[in-house]
């Protein structure tokens, strides 16, 4: 599997395409979506669908307009509905401006019995990471190797718990839930490069967590 990280809009969200075959998997869409559509058209890829960390604008502005020219499923946590609601609304709040978003459509949620998850030629398992937003997942590649953390975990960092929908015992759950992974497996987080499960060990004594 091959996977490409481009960092996108004006917060550098980052958005993940991992490539099998042709076939094209999108992790948090992000901004930008002109990019992200001549791109799909330049390496000739076939999208088969968008999942997302969890609800917050910076990495899901793009959804509903690459759905205009794709007719593929968002999948998200049921409990981060409430944020896609709000796309618009929290987007003029933290840019200062009304930007266009086109409401996403096609959303479709992670089932909680599912650990295991079959997209075309993709297959991972989801691990449930509230915290940061009450319907937080990462997506983890066993076979790969890889994690996607979204804005749970970071290279040297964690994600923000001070949300009035935040819970901070919950990020720590979770943290520790990825932290309990081979201490090879590389994370992708929501912002910034990767790391590895062995150089975040000592994360959470950083914080008052």
């Amino acid at each position: 599997m091959k996977i490409i990280r481009y960092s996108l809009g004006e917060l550098q969200a980052n958005c993940y395409f991992l490539i099998k075959d042709n076939n094209l998997l999108l992790i948090d869409p992000a901004d930008e979506a002109n990019f992200i559509l001549e791109e799909i058209q330049r390496q000739r890829l076939n999208l088969v669908a968008m999942l997302a960390t969890h609800g917050h604008f910076d990495h899901l502005m793009a959804v509903g307009e690459i759905q205009k020219s794709f007719n593929v499923p968002l999948y998200i946590n049921k409990k981060d509905e409430f944020l896609l609601d709000r796309l618009e609304e929290t987007a003029k709040y933290f840019l200062g401006y009304n930007p266009v978003i086109f409401k996403p459509q096609n959303i479709k949620y992670f089932n909680k019995n599912i650990k295991k998850f079959h997209v075309s030629r993709f297959t991972f398992h989801i691990l449930f990471s509230p915290g940061h937003t009450p319907g937080g997942v990462c997506f983890y590649f066993e076979k790969e190797k890889v994690i996607f953390t979204g804005d749970t975990l970071f290279k040297d960092s964690i994600g923000r718990y001070d949300f009035s929908y935040s819970n901070k015992i919950d990020l720590k759950k979770s943290i520790e839930k990825i932290l309990k992974l081979p201490s090879d497996i590389i994370i992708y987080p929501g912002h910034g490069e990767e790391t590895t499960v062995k150089d975040e060990k000592n994360i959470l004594s950083l914080y008052n967590l």
